[in-house]
């Protein structure tokens, strides 16, 4: 595909979601979970497995609980509010669910 039958096929989609752009979303946000996973992992390591789920979980849900409450005015955003609320939730559940199953396993 040549340039000017890349702009005519891109001047088509005037619908085209955005995602991870520099106008959604709020870096300082995004670079806050980057560092807690960072936490996270060096909590883990030394041997606090379950501290390092919930900081993970903690973040999933409160990431989601802001995008769902705030909508468009959230920090975080990826697609959809329901799709991200979702995903964000399910998530930090999932984590915490899958963590005490295993758990209660040993």
């Amino acid at each position: 595909m040549d340039s000017q039958e890349f702009d005519k096929h891109h001047d088509a989609e005037p619908n085209h979601p955005f995602v991870s752009e520099s106008r959604e979303g709020n870096p300082a946000f995004e670079w806050a979970i980057a560092i807690s996973v960072v936490v996270s992992a060096i909590i883990a390591w030394l041997g606090y497995q379950m501290a390092a789920t919930g900081i993970i979980s903690a973040a999933a849900i409160i990431s989601a609980l802001l995008r769902l409450i705030l909508r468009e005015r959230s920090p975080w955003k990826v697609r959809s509010v329901a799709f991200d609320s979702f995903i964000g939730l399910a998530l930090g559940l999932g984590l915490l669910v899958t963590y005490f199953s295993i758990r209660l396993l040993l």
